[in-house]
This record gives C-alpha cells, sequence and structure tokens, in this order.
C-alpha cells in the first residue's frame, strides 16, 4: 500500500475545558476533582446520564492513564473489602 492509497479520517483532539477553581499550571487537582465528580454523578444518576460524559472526557484528557487505572483498581479494592465486611 502506497502512501497516496491511504485514506486519512478527521480527528478530533477534546480536553477540558477552562475551570476557574484550577487557574494555574498544574493540573493534578484537576484531574481528581473531575475523576471524583465523574463517579459521584454516576452513583447519583446513573451511568446513562449524559452530563457525567463530561467528566469522564475531561479526566481523561487530564490525567496520565496509570492514575485512574490504579484509581479504578482501589475503587474495586474498597467495595470488595466493605461488602465482606458488611456481612
Amino acid at each position: 500500500m502506497s502512501d497516496d492509497d491511504r485514506v486519512t479520517k478527521p480527528f478530533k483532539f477534546v480536553t477540558a475545558g477552562v475551570d476557574a477553581r484550577f487557574p494555574n499550571q498544574n493540573q493534578t487537582k484537576h484531574c481528581w476533582q473531575n475523576y471524583v465528580d465523574y463517579h459521584k454523578c454516576i452513583l447519583a444518576k446513573g451511568e446513562d446520564f449524559a452530563p457525567c460524559r463530561q467528566f469522564w472526557l475531561a479526566y481523561r484528557s487530564l490525567c496520565p492513564s496509570g492514575w485512574y487505572q490504579r484509581w479504578d483498581e482501589q475503587r474495586g479494592a474498597y467495595y470488595a473489602t466493605t461488602k465482606i465486611n458488611q456481612r
């Protein structure tokens, strides 16, 4: 396949918008807050609630993937231990 035969598809780069609560260059707290807000939103409204997706997009663009993967593992371990302890 030559370079002329390749078809390029348009790419839309999406990142989090400006948030006045986080004016500094370091966006670590902004990342964490969007992660927490997303999980609060889906617990309160359900995963199908469309406005929750904005938090998801924000934390996925701001946070390194290793961070939110580790947080997901920690949340899973926490919920597993709390369910065991409630029996």
